[in-house]
């Protein structure tokens, strides 16, 4: 398989197109980002630390019966994904309360949420990503109401998942996002699952092992990942 033209340049990741019709290339890179692009910086091996991380994870979704995107790696920074036709929504479950959710509702951050929550968000930068919810989704046709369904089912089975794997190693699976896209009519994860995406804390001191460091300028991001990815089993 060859890779071919740039076909999307997102905040943080490129994706090429293959000479195979089903397959693209995601290319991590070492960008940064926060608040909607307005915070952008470089940090060394970030792009290489987040592809392994993302394939580590997806392995261990794979694993429990959850499909993904990602297939195979094929170099530090980049691994061989299905093409998707992308659901423009993001899916968030909230264990804990923070971020948004703090600034929304006034309630405390670390707030131990019991149910967890379940949130769709409109994938759009410029929007600031707008909250929506299922009748918007079906109203502009984004998707249908069985797959908001099943959007939610495999949404709270990566929390089953993950939220055991975190805690085995000192941590708080805080809360996180999720992307889907269709693949011949079947709804698969796609996009990534790394620190930029989820809140991670440390369970006894609290201490912020995820983006937030890049966000409120705590410094030690990649450092951070590192960390995260060695308590779940991940030599980085």
């Amino acid at each position: 398989m060859q890779k071919r033209d740039e076909l999307y340049r997102g905040k943080a990741k490129t994706v090429f197109l293959t000479d195979e019709a089903d397959k693209l290339v995601l290319y991590f890179r070492n960008d940064t980002s926060a608040f909607d692009g307005e915070k952008i910086e470089q940090l060394e091996r970030k792009g290489e630390v987040n592809n392994k991380f993302n394939h580590f994870i997806m392995q261990k979704l794979e694993a429990a019966g959850i499909k993904t995107q990602v297939e195979s790696l094929v170099s530090d920074t980049e691994c061989v994904v299905k093409k998707l036709d992308m659901i423009p929504v993001e899916c968030v479950v909230r264990n804990i309360a923070a971020g948004s959710m703090v600034r929304r509702l006034g309630v405390e951050e670390g707030l131990v949420l019991d149910p967890p929550t379940f949130e769709f968000f409109l994938k759009n930068d410029a929007l600031h990503d707008p909250m929506v919810n299922d009748y918007h989704i079906t109203a502009f046709g984004w998707a249908t109401q069985e797959q908001i369904d099943e959007m939610k089912r495999l949404t709270f089975a990566v929390n089953d998942v993950l939220k055991p794997l975190f805690e085995k190693g000192g941590m708080l699976l805080v809360d996180y996002k999720l992307e889907f896209g269709l693949c011949n009519g079947e709804l698969i994860l796609g996009d990534e699952f790394t620190p930029d995406g989820c809140r991670l804390w440390d369970k006894e001191t609290r201490k912020k092992l995820d983006k937030d460091r890049f966000r409120q300028g705590l410094g030690s991001v990649v450092e951070s990942y590192i960390e995260v990815a060695k308590r779940i089993g991940l030599d980085l």
